[in-house]
């Protein structure tokens, strides 16, 4: 029997962000736990996790996607979308934040705050999204509240302000006190989630009407009129406190910090409280939508307006098949209808509508406004559609995805491979659309792009696992090119007498050097019918074949222009083919005298370093050949431009995590082709000719 929904005013959506090794998995089930969602509480490392059913997460013991479950908890359903704490899986955790209407930002209370704390911080700043810190580990040794607080105020802002004071820490950690309602909340170290509300501690009593003391302060200065009444009487009421904390806290002026372990399942449920109370619904955020006519618009979340919904996560369950995940912004989505994919132009009929736990689905009446739900089997539809209702003029922005920083060349282990390959990679795009895959046209090579070199192997163990099909991965060559430099002129021809026709062509050229980037030209100079028209075409054919193998290294030549001067032919042995192979012999004789050169492809980088590394990602960069072309230093970062041979960048992305701990990020794009430095062309054609001399050994 299908659920019936909530009403969109009792959902609360929350996107669990923050460093890896935080906790964030484990608080997401301890949360489902507490709600009587799953029976017993989920373990990362030993793969019960409602949220890590991937099989590569739970070998690796790391959340490497973004994943949703839902917690019904005292009349009202709590979304929550997990996602994983690695920099290199920065879309997953992208995607999450955009489809919540606040995130929970979970902080090591041994680490404190990590790089990925600062980056989901900048994110949501960027979404413009409400954060709730929670500091969980507090059970570990020297698990330190007071350290953890300090530490995200310096770094955060004042506004980052305690809700709950701690009862002990390490292995005495036995719960919180609510700052709002001046109780004690308790919990024993037995993860059964038991909990005690009594009177607050004589030992924690100063501590807490301190605290107290300064959120209310904090709260009235957001807000003139509670200002006002502060100033009058000293304090606020627990209503006043309760509203004003909530208003400020959309509004972005406060943060609060809450404290648990979730692996003890102590501070949980007054963690969820917290959620209810202070997470504004559906109705409460407003969305920016782009009408049909391209003009952005912000507009509230309604039940009664046509359906509307975004795509922001496909799974590939071997099956279910593709299940694609939504978050519904305006109306509902009801079962065994057909909805516009917007992004597509293309009708896709639904099955049943679901609520997702994990990977398993739960069959709903609807999908309304401001849920999270599950619709299996659609044909088309990808991470990133627009699905709506026929009649609706919107369509829901996509979620700008990073360009990858780090491309592998795959071959199929298996020649019988070569055709599954491609829809099985296609498959793993589905899922993770920050993997990108393409063919060079140049080196014929197929390209597997990722964020970082586990980014793409975790992609080749799932073509292993669940596609079965075994790829090699090596690093990519580089499309290097071939020109000219000087002008040369020969006179070829080409005379070959058999039984019956002969071949006979003869060319006068002149090759000449053009100027980087504008290709290949070929002007006819003949005057008179030296060479009949339709030959002359022919020595073009010959010339722009031959040109794709360069007199250096084999690689194409380009940026050049050949005249044709003159010529002979002969009334019996001339013909297209004479003329082809003669254009073919001018052209490598012609390129030998014009002094050939090689050339590289050169980058457009932009790096985003804090400034406390800049030196050392300049220092790289100059041992890279790089030329930086201007810096622009922003709130304590700095961002590089500099243009770098690509053959410099093939491992960039490991050194920049390595010199920045992980914070520093770039992008990359083509800019143009240069000539490569003298000393390195030696050794890069004397590899080509090895490869050369191995392929005719082979052959």
């Amino acid at each position: 029997m299908a659920e019936k929904p909530f009403a969109t005013e009792q959902i609360r959506n929350v996107a669990v962000v923050g460093h890896s090794s935080t906790g964030k998995t484990s608080l997401v089930s301890a949360m489902l736990f507490c709600a009587k969602e799953t029976p017993k509480l989920g373990k990362v490392d030993k793969g019960t996790a409602v949220t890590d059913f991937d099989d590569e997460a739970i070998e690796r013991k790391i959340t490497i996607a973004a994943a949703a479950a839902f917690a019904r908890y005292k009349g009202h359903k709590l979304n929550l979308v997990d996602t994983p704490g690695y920099g290199i899986f920065l879309p997953e955790a992208l995607q999450g934040i955009a489809v919540c209407e606040a995130a929970l930002v979970t902080v090591s209370a041994v680490a404190g705050v990590e790089v990925q704390t600062e980056k989901m911080w900048k994110v949501c700043a960027e979404a413009g999204k409400p954060v709730l810190f929670v500091v969980n580990l507090m059970d570990r040794e020297r698990a330190s509240a007071e350290r953890t607080v300090s530490q995200l105020q310096k770094r955060f802002g004042r506004e980052v302000l305690p809700l709950q004071v701690p009862l002990g820490e390490e292995a005495s950690f036995a719960g919180v006190v609510d700052l709002l309602a001046m109780k004690a909340i308790t919990s024993p170290a037995d993860e059964s989630g038991t909990v005690a509300i009594s009177e607050i501690p004589q030992e924690a009593k100063d501590a807490a009407e301190t605290a107290r003391a300064q959120l209310i302060e904090m709260v009235a200065e957001q807000d003139e009129a509670l200002l006002e009444r502060f100033f009058a009487e000293g304090t606020l009421t627990s209503d006043e406190l309760t509203a004003g904390l909530r208003k400020a806290f959309h509004q972005r002026k406060i943060f609060p910090v809450l404290f648990t372990s979730a692996l003890r399942n102590q501070g949980v449920t007054a963690l969820m409280d917290t959620l209810i109370t202070l997470v504004p619904s559906p109705l409460e955020a407003p969305v920016l939508l782009v009408r049909d006519d391209g003009q952005e618009v912000m507009r509230s979340v309604s039940p009664d307006e046509p359906g509307l919904g975004y795509v922001f996560k496909t799974i590939s369950d071997p099956y279910a098949g593709r299940i694609s995940l939504i978050r519904a912004y305006m109306g509902a989505f009801s079962p065994d209808a057909t909805y516009q994919n917007k992004s597509r132009d293309l009708a896709e009929r639904f099955g049943a509508v679901n609520w997702i736990q994990g990977k398993e689905l739960v069959t709903v009446e609807r999908l309304v406004a401001g849920d999270i739900g599950a619709v299996a089997k659609l044909k088309e539809t990808k991470t990133g559609d627009t699905l709506a209702a026929k009649e609706s003029q919107f369509r829901v922005p996509p979620v700008r995805i990073p360009e990858p920083t780090i491309a592998f060349a795959i071959t199929p282990k298996s020649k019988g491979d070569e055709d599954k390959i491609a829809s099985a990679l296609a498959k793993i795009q589905d899922e993770d659309p920050s993997l990108h895959v393409s063919r060079d046209a140049q080196t014929k090579e197929l390209l597997l792009s990722g964020s970082a070199q586990l980014h793409v192997e975790i992609a080749v163990a799932r073509l292993s696992k669940r596609y079965k099909v075994e790829v090699t991965l090596q690093p990519p060559k580089v499309p290097y090119r071939e020109t000219i430099t000087k002008v040369a002129e020969v006179t070829t021809r080409h005379k070959k007498q058999t039984g019956g026709h002969g071949q006979f062509a003869e060319a006068k050229i002149r090759m000449e050097p053009l100027p980087r980037g504008t290709g290949y030209e070929f002007v006819d100079k003949i005057f008179g019918g030296a060479i009949s028209q339709n030959f002359r075409p022919s020595v073009d054919k010959g010339i722009q074949y031959a040109a794709q193998t360069g007199p250096l290294a084999g690689y194409p030549v380009v940026d050049f222009r050949v005249v044709l001067l003159d010529g002979k032919e002969h009334p019996v042995d001339s013909s297209d083919m004479a003329f082809q192979i003669c254009g073919r012999k001018a052209f490598r004789e012609a390129v030998k005298l014009a002094a050939p050169t090689l050339l590289e492809p050169v980058m457009q980088v932009e790096i985003t370093t804090p400034d406390e590394f800049l030196g050392d990602v300049m220092g790289d960069l100059n041992s890279r050949r790089g030329r930086v072309q201007g810096m622009e230093p922003s709130d304590g970062q700095t961002v590089v431009k500099a243009q770098v041979p690509l053959a410099e960048m093939l491992t960039y992305s490991q050194t920049l995590r390595s010199i920045t701990g992980g914070r520093g990020d770039f992008h990359m794009e083509f800019s143009h082709y240069d000539e490569v430095p003298k000393q390195l062309q030696e050794k890069i054609i004397a590899a080509a000719g090895a490869v050369a001399a191995e392929e005719e050994e082979e052959e």
